[in-house]
């Protein structure tokens, strides 16, 4: 873990979930913005799903949203609908004074990396990815912020591997970046912790905008037995909620990064979420306060920034909220590392169980 989240603030409510960042935002509450705040700019760039993602996009936006509300300045938000215009866009935002840049999604990364060695006064926050120089060092001026995705999706495992009534599970991602794989490495460790019997079927749509071959790909996982898909989809996921609907009872779907139980409400089961909003508001609070401070850091349960969809909980079984209970004390503890990658996951082997 980062030296940059020592003292980092609670970001969530029970199990680490937060969806509206309340915890963090309440920290800001008593912040008094300089007499400058009024030039404040918050701005972020979009990633190519944009704005509706009810994901990472739009929890990026609310992040903007609260920091213009809470210490002074305007939101600014830029749209890119593909990766030509990541660049054009970053460099619109500082030329429009900026005062932190953020980018979302790892496929930003270099366009990011690029425009922030360009601009080296400016500043930047980037989610889901480290920003780098030549020296392979992160940038000093960009805020790099990674999640543990493995851990809310650990959770999340557990609760598939205790709901499904077969011994098949699917999980479908928009691409292979290193988030979607964190995902799925702790979601199959969740699984195997429950019944190591299970098996995955996982399937990628290639982007993060295509629900209708996401809803293909579904259907296609729902009739080889699956009767539970994790969507790591991005906007496309709203393709695999559409297919546990035609599915009928007893299909579920487990989202991540919001609560997403509005797509099909007798189909989710819970998200493995996270707060962007929350790390987005973070770093913007200390540029207001002038303590910006670029570098990599690391948020997952301890830093109560991931964790399971607080909107639906108490549906969950007494029985899964104990196994949840007692997986979430051995991460916090140490005794549980949680897979990251793929063969990290082939390799795990929970004690006791």
């Amino acid at each position: 873990m980062s030296e940059r989240n020592k003292g980092k603030p609670a970001l969530s409510r029970r199990f680490g979930a937060l969806t509206t960042s309340a915890a963090l935002l309440a920290l800001c509450l008593g912040t008094t913005a300089p007499a400058s705040a009024e030039d404040f700019i918050w701005s972020m760039v979009t990633n190519q799903a944009g704005l509706g993602d009810q994901g990472f996009n739009d929890l990026a936006k609310l992040g903007v949203e609260k920091s213009a509300e809470k210490f002074g300045g305007k939101p600014l938000v830029i749209q890119s609908a593909n990766q030509s215009q990541f660049v054009p866009n970053l460099q619109q935002a500082i030329d429009s004074g900026s005062t932190v840049t953020t980018g979302v999604g790892f496929g930003i990364r270099d366009a990011l990396t690029q425009v922030a060695i360009a601009n080296p006064d400016a500043k930047f926050t980037l989610i889901d990815a480290v920003a780098v120089g030549k020296d392979k060092k992160p940038l000093s001026n960009v805020a790099s912020v990674t999640f543990r995705e493995q851990e809310a999706a650990f959770l999340a495992g557990i609760a598939a591997a205790m709901t499904t009534k077969g011994t098949r599970v699917g999980f479908i991602g928009g691409m292979e970046t290193p988030p979607v794989v964190r995902f799925l490495s702790g979601y199959e460790a969740g699984l195997h912790y429950v019944n190591p019997d299970i098996e995955v079927s996982v399937a990628h749509v290639g982007s993060f905008t295509e629900p209708a071959k996401a809803k293909e790909l579904a259907l296609g996982i729902y009739d080889i037995g699956a009767d539970l898909i994790m969507d790591v989809a991005g906007g496309g996921g709203r393709g695999i909620f559409d297919a546990a609907k035609s599915m009928g009872e007893g299909y579920w779907v487990i989202g991540v990064d919001t609560c997403k139980g509005q797509f099909a409400p007798d189909n989710f089961l819970t998200s493995a979420v996270k707060d962007v909003a929350g790390a987005v508001v973070y770093e913007n609070q200390a540029a207001a306060e002038g303590n910006f401070q670029g570098g990599t850091v690391s948020l997952g349960l301890k830093e109560k920034a991931v964790g399971l969809c607080p909107d639906n909980i108490d549906t969950l079984s007494p029985e899964i909220m104990a196994k949840v209970e007692a997986a979430t004390a051995s991460i916090l503890d140490g005794s549980l590392v949680v897979p990251a990658t793929e063969e990290e996951a082939k390799a795990f082997k929970p004690a006791g169980n």
